[in-house]
C-alpha cells in the first residue's frame, strides 16, 4: 500500500523533531560492506546498526577511561 502524502509529511515533521542527522565520508566499497554485515548480524537496518556499533564502541571507551577493561 503506498505511503499517502500527509503520513509522509507527518513522518518527516516527527524527523525534524526527534532525530539528528549526519554525514559521513567513507572509502568507495565502504557503503555496500557495511550494509552486507548489517544483514548479516541481524540488524533491521543499516542505520540501527551503525547506531549500535557507535554506542557500543562509546560505552566501551567510556568504561575504559574511567578503569573498566
Amino acid at each position: 500500500m503506498p505511503v499517502s502524502e500527509s503520513r509522509k509529511k507527518a513522518n518527516a515533521k516527527w524527523d525534524a523533531e526527534n532525530l539528528d542527522r549526519m554525514s559521513i565520508a567513507l572509502p568507495r566499497g565502504t557503503k555496500e560492506q557495511i550494509r552486507e554485515h548489517a544483514a548479516a548480524m541481524g540488524d533491521r537496518s543499516t542505520n540501527a546498526f551503525i547506531s549500535r556499533a557507535i554506542t557500543e564502541t562509546m560505552e566501551r571507551d567510556t568504561a575504559s577511561v574511567h578503569g573498566g577493561n
